[in-house]
């Protein structure tokens, strides 16, 4: 009788035990163990929209980042840059910034913002502050696929099929290049003589491609924003639309960044 006793005593002392030991888990707070997820924010350049990110997009979100295309209205640099700042400042955590081409200077001055720690930039414009997109190709021979932009009475230019396929995109089939003419935003010529007031890469790491096939931007002017820059480069034989003639490599390039935030 005593060994039964002391056995359903036993018994029922673990059951409370392990209740309890329950019961503090559950109330217990969970350990702060998950950083937030890092945001690569993408913005277009001229004669362009979000859609030019399209195979970028599913690259880097099957790696786990999210990611958020910007759509400018590339009205003036200011507005292009409150447009992207309020996609930065939607994000809760770190933030890889990466533009193309006149998104190159759009994110030299949006990147400033504190949630920004890396940034990317593809066959595009690195301006100093003080300087616009312009002044950092003077001395280089003219652009072909600038020779002859179309432009409207509001002084809006976009580009016409022939030099989207010839100049702006040549290494990609005609069905992309119509795609692309068809789709491109009327930007503002006069963005390109607005200098920024900040410039992110003097105090963000960077990344830089450089298209060496490129007739809008001279690649000889992009090598050159690479080095004063001090980025990270990796040069591709493309025109100046690497991200949809080889989205693998960029989406590479744009995952190192983002893999190097602490």
């Amino acid at each position: 009788m005593y060994s039964i006793r002391n056995f359903l005593i036993s018994s029922m002392l673990l059951i409370s035990a392990r209740y309890a030991v329950v019961s503090i888990a559950a109330y217990a707070k969970p350990a702060a163990t998950d950083k937030p997820a890092t945001t690569v924010v993408l913005v277009h350049g001229a004669f362009a929209d979000g859609s030019s990110w399209n195979k970028i997009i599913p690259l880097l979100q099957a790696k786990g980042l999210k990611v958020v295309a910007v759509q400018n209205p590339l009205t003036s640099l200011a507005d292009d840059v409150e447009f992207t700042n309020r996609a930065i400042n939607a994000q809760t955590g770190p933030v890889v910034l990466v533009g193309h081409s006149w998104g190159g200077t759009v994110i030299t001055q949006a990147g400033v913002n504190p949630k920004v720690k890396a940034l990317v930039y593809v066959a595009a414009f690195a301006p100093s502050v003080g300087e616009s997109s312009l002044d950092g190709v003077k001395g280089y021979p003219p652009s072909p696929g600038l020779a002859n932009p179309v432009a409207d009475p509001s002084g809006f230019l976009t580009l016409s099929p022939k030099a989207v396929a010839t100049d702006f995109a040549q290494d990609l089939p005609a069905a992309q290049t119509n795609l692309i003419a068809t789709t491109q935003g009327a930007v503002r010529g006069k963005n390109f003589e607005e200098p920024v007031t900040a410039a992110a890469w003097e105090t963000k790491p960077s990344w830089y491609i450089v298209a060496a096939m490129d007739r809008m931007i001279q690649p000889d002017a992009e090598r050159a924003y690479a080095k004063k820059i001090k980025a990270s480069v990796l040069t591709l034989r493309t025109s100046h639309v690497p991200m949809l003639s080889r989205p693998q490599d960029v989406a590479a390039v744009i995952v190192a960044a983002a893999r190097s935030i602490k």
